[in-house]
C-alpha cells in the first residue's frame, strides 16, 4: 500500500467518543468502541462502504463521517435488529443501539428497575448474589 500525502496514517482516531488505535483492521478497531463487538464492526464497515481490511489510521475524514452515521443510525442504513444491544427498551419499546457511557447509564437502569419491582433478578443483584 503506497502511501500518499492525501493518506497520511493516524495512530490514534477519534470515534464515537473513543480513541481507537489506528493501526487496527477497521472492524476490530471499531470493537474497542464499547457497545460494538467485531461482527457489528464488519457490519457498519460493510454498510458504510468501507474496505473492511483497510486500517482504521489510512481511513479518510468523509469515510469516517459515513462510519458515525451507520453507528449512530443503525436501522436506517440496513444493519438487522437481531444485530442491536438493546432490542425493545422498556421506555420507548424501540430496538436501539447505545454506546459508551449511554450503554453503561442503561444497564445500570435495567437493574435498579429490577430491584425496585423486586423481580428475582433483581432481589440476586441486592443481595449481591450471581445472577
Amino acid at each position: 500500500m503506497a502511501k500518499t500525502s492525501a493518506q497520511e496514517f493516524r495512530p490514534i482516531v477519534r470515534f464515537l467518543g473513543t480513541d481507537l488505535d489506528g493501526s487496527l483492521k477497521v472492524p476490530y478497531a471499531l470493537a474497542a468502541v464499547k457497545g460494538i463487538g467485531v461482527m457489528l464492526g464488519y457490519a457498519i464497515a460493510r454498510a458504510a462502504g468501507v474496505d473492511t481490511e483497510k486500517r482504521l489510521g489510512f481511513l479518510s475524514d468523509e469515510e469516517l463521517k459515513r462510519l458515525e452515521e451507520v453507528a449512530k443510525d443503525p436501522l436506517g442504513h440496513g444493519i438487522p435488529a437481531w444485530m442491536l444491544n438493546r432490542r425493545k427498551d422498556p421506555t420507548t419499546g424501540k430496538d436501539l443501539q447505545l454506546y459508551g457511557s449511554d450503554l453503561v447509564y442503561a444497564i445500570r437502569e435495567d437493574i435498579q428497575r429490577e430491584m425496585r419491582i423486586k423481580s428475582w433478578r433483581g432481589i440476586r443483584h441486592s443481595l449481591g448474589l450471581k445472577v
